[in-house]
């Protein structure tokens, strides 16, 4: 004996249809429950009456559709998939099989089977994700969004340069000079002229540049104090407090994105009405480029109160973005740095800092300054950091020194007169 299970619909329609029959109700207020045209609620009457409950139930429930494909054909379609068509995505696997064996199944039935047989897409789509829009922020220096835009700035005049800029997220004040290459110098030269003029701001939105985000293994230094790896801008930042928000795409920082876009098109002009070549005429353009944009694109924050904070007294810019290197003082009181051997002088810090762990720091305008303890203790011009003509190694001497501290002379060593007699054995 065949049986149905009803679903919830088809239980109703059946007893909507007895209340019809039984004359509880017209045939016009069944078809307004049921939701057909009053003509199928007469076809589904006549068929309960003669079938009963059966009736209620749709005609092709049950049924084998006539466009179902045989389990032979599909298991030679994942055959054809796992001998001869190894690593086709879905479409390319759909479009062989109609090309080449002459198989004319919809691509959607393919991957159907495919997956059913446990074969993976070859390239699994990343699912997409909730997003939403980021308020501003509501006061001034909360956030700093800083990038760099490589572009044909000078539309073949002069060499391809990198607009290094900032925004601030709350009033679109903008930053920015040209850099040949997007580099960490840049970073450090666009954060020294917005620090020196206005302060320290609370963070700063960057991407996961490397100049920014570092993969290296931790140092035993870093792991005693639990501190994660970083580069010399993140290492800069963490000195003066400064926080570093690291974006996950390009739209999540999209304000300093879309001013990139912007300046492409009125900076590329300005440049060009100016007939600017080189990196110094570009510069001269851009910085009255940004003191007019400035005027014109920056907007109110909803805090007047700014979030500014003054470089403090015991913080020297210039030795804070800069490049810092460790070294081991050598027994001749010598270290080195890009293959230039520098020479420490005497010193009243230290009588000698053989073996002493130093820190040097290499500072953007290439004056390179030894210290130990908090104490500088040598300092070279950039040009002395280097090699001789002739391919030999130089010792730099420091600009200055600073002499150690007065001593009593010392004395000639007392000796006692024995006449001719030899001196006692010690």
């Amino acid at each position: 004996m065949e049986t149905h299970t009803l679903t919830m619909r088809e239980t109703r329609r059946y007893e909507v249809v007895q209340q019809v029959i039984a004359g509880r109700k017209t045939m016009a207020e069944a078809s307004q429950l049921l939701g057909v045209k009053e003509r199928q609620g007469y076809r589904v009457k006549a068929s309960v009456i003669e079938k009963g409950i059966r009736g209620a139930i749709h005609g092709n429930k049950g049924k084998r559709p006539w466009n179902v494909l045989s389990a032979d054909l599909l298991e030679k379609v994942v055959r054809l998939r796992k001998e001869v068509y190894i690593g086709f995505n879905d479409r390319h696997f759909t479009e062989k099989l109609a090309e080449s064996e002459g198989l004319e199944i919809g691509r959607e039935k393919v991957r159907q089977t495919l997956r059913s047989a446990s074969i993976r897409p070859e390239r699994v789509a990343r699912k997409p994700k909730h997003r939403q829009r980021r308020e501003r922020r509501s006061r001034e220096a909360s956030v700093l969004q800083m990038d760099a835009s490589p572009h044909d700035w000078l539309e073949g005049r002069g060499p391809w340069l990198d607009l290094t800029h900032a925004t601030d997220d709350a009033t679109n004040r903008e930053w920015g000079h040209f850099e040949l290459a997007e580099t960490t110098e840049g970073y450090f030269r666009q954060a020294m002229d917005i620090f020196s003029r206005n302060g320290l701001p609370e963070s700063i939105y960057v991407d996961r540049h490397s100049i920014f985000w570092t993969d290296r293994e931790q140092t035993p230094e870093e792991q005693f104090l639990n501190k994660r790896p970083a580069t010399e801008f993140g290492r800069a930042m963490s000195e003066l407090g400064i926080g570093i928000i690291y974006a996950h795409s390009a739209q999540a920082k999209g304000r300093v994105e879309r001013t990139g876009g912007t300046h492409q098109d009125r900076l590329v002009s300005e440049l060009r009405l100016a007939n600017a070549k080189t990196l110094e005429e570009a510069n001269i353009v851009a910085k009255k480029y940004f003191k007019n944009y400035n005027k014109k694109f920056t907007r109110q924050a909803k805090d007047m109160k700014k979030a500014w904070r003054p470089v403090p007294e015991n913080i020297d810019l210039k030795h804070t973005l800069c490049w810092k290197y460790k070294r081991v003082v050598r027994n001749d009181n010598t270290v080195s740095l890009d293959g230039a051997i520098l020479q420490i002088p005497p010193s009243n810090v230290r009588c000698s800092f053989a073996k002493a762990v130093v820190e040097m720091h290499k500072l953007l305008d290439g004056t390179i300054t030894i210290h130990y303890k908090n104490n500088e203790i040598a300092r070279f011009k950039a040009k002395t950091a280097s090699y001789k003509a002739d391919g030999q190694m130089k010792i730099n001497r420091p600009m200055s020194w600073y002499p150690p501290k007065s001593a009593v002379p010392p004395q000639p060593m007392a000796t006692k007169n024995y006449g001719s007699q030899p001196a006692p054995l010690s």
